[in-house]
């Protein structure tokens, strides 16, 4: 049911929010290089895609093609698990996404500082809530402009990146793997050390799944954007590393925000401002997508009667569900006061839960629905669709293990909200109903 949505999400724009739900390109990236050491940061750039995000991308699109349905993996689950798993993945992962989208206003504000290092905190609260207040406000005038947008800021986030690999492979001071591992680090605590890093660069490859909706022939589209989307995306954070580390930059101390030093560094000031530029559209590309497609989630439950009924409420003249538009910025504007790197071990830990009953979800409804009309199946039968399932599961609950206690207890708390909100929201909605109203 899609009523008062439009269908305006096109292919190109569909693979260009897939590109910013899961990457933005290698801005972020710089984070995990001091903990791995440069030949294991390569070595896992290139497997990640191959062990997480195919298989991830595979499930999802024979789920999509057989339920092209608004809501996405929250209409999967509830199919193979009922009204109350649905909810879940739904609610959780909402929350998760006031960890996860709250991250892109702190990491514009990091790009920004590399004009404007001197920045005092208000102007870093303001300049963060400028940004938040834009890109509300694009969502709610529609998917076809934000489709649109982010076309335009994909393109813009990677042509200088494309610099930065031409002007770093042009003239190579070193071989990039070397040396493989830092000289402290050992491969079994490099691993756990930085996983969760390396799986937030490429997660996502479910998440716009809650827009099918709104997509033009979603059984489709959306296999074919992910599929276009990977290749990129891999590719976005193999290359520039690989320039990087050949330049022989001193990659003993990057961290969030590097990238346009690295740059300077690389190929001369232009190199060092255009990398920037391109950090800081990359930003609002990410969070634009990520407030898209997340936001859809309350409005989802909301349209089920899981969520009070004023978060289904479509703009009338831009087809939008702008109340949980709004509510869900509110909502990443206040956790925007964390730091990076406080948010993103929490990130990976809420989503892993949630991606874990996706993939049951997946494996289930090929057990009990052998019949279920599916337009494209994942190839092999079904040791294929277990080996689709079982190879990110194993990386998910590898990342939950290795959280550490302070994030696992925190994941845990967030996690037994979604239980607690269920039972309360249907006490609401008999009361309701008791008392006549919707």
């Amino acid at each position: 049911m899609t009523a008062g949505l439009r269908r305006d999400l096109g292919l190109l724009p569909l693979a260009a929010v897939v590109f910013f739900n899961v990457s933005g390109g290698p801005y972020g990236v710089e984070d995990m290089v001091p903990s791995f050491g440069p030949g294991l940061t390569l070595l896992l750039l290139l497997l990640t895609p191959l062990l997480w995000s195919l298989p991830v991308s595979l499930a999802m699109s024979e789920l999509a093609s057989a339920m092209p349905d608004e809501g996405g993996y929250v209409t999967w689950t509830t199919r193979a698990f009922g009204t109350f798993w649905g909810f879940q993945v739904g609610w959780w992962s909402w929350v998760d996404s006031f960890v996860d989208v709250a991250v892109y206003p702190t990491l514009f504000v990091e790009y920004a500082k590399f004009w404007y290092p001197a920045m005092t905190s208000l102007e870093r609260w303001l300049l963060a809530l400028a940004f938040i207040v834009a890109l509300t406000a694009l969502n709610v005038l529609g998917v076809r402009p934000v489709g649109r947008a982010a076309v335009a800021m994909a393109a813009a986030a990677l042509l200088p990146i494309i610099a930065l690999v031409v002007a770093g492979l042009a003239s190579p001071r070193q071989w990039p793997w070397t040396p493989f591992l830092t000289e402290s680090g050992t491969l079994g605590t490099s691993l756990g050390l930085g996983l969760a890093v390396v799986m937030w660069n490429y997660s996502g490859w479910d998440t716009p799944s809650t827009c099918l909706g709104e997509t033009r022939a979603p059984e489709r589209a959306f296999r074919a954007a992910l599929f276009m989307a990977l290749p990129v995306i891999a590719a976005g954070y193999l290359l520039p590393m690989t320039a990087a580390f050949a330049s022989g930059a001193d990659w003993t101390t990057w961290t969030t925000g590097e990238l346009p030093k690295i740059a300077r560094a690389v190929g001369g000031a232009w190199l060092g401002h255009a990398v920037g530029a391109g950090a800081v559209v990359s930003t609002a590309g990410l969070f634009m997508s990520l407030l898209l497609t997340n936001s859809r989630l309350p409005y989802v439950l909301s349209r089920e009667g899981l969520m009070p009924a004023s978060l289904a409420a479509v703009h009338p003249r831009f087809g939008t569900p702008w109340v949980a538009v709004v509510l869900s910025a509110a909502l990443y504007a206040a956790f925007a006061a964390f730091s990076f790197k406080e948010l993103i071990v929490l990130n990976v830990w809420l989503y892993s839960l949630s991606l874990l009953v996706e993939l049951a979800a997946f494996v289930r409804l090929r057990a009990t629905e052998p019949t279920m009309v599916r337009p494209w199946r994942v190839p092999g039968g079904r040791a294929g669709a277990l080996v689709v399932a079982i190879v990110p599961a194993l990386f998910a609950l590898g990342a939950m293990a290795t959280a550490g206690w302070l994030n696992t207890a925190a994941g845990v708390m967030a996690a037994l909200t979604g239980p607690i909100m269920y039972v309360l929201l249907q006490r609401r909605r008999y009361s309701l109903s008791q008392e006549g109203r919707p």
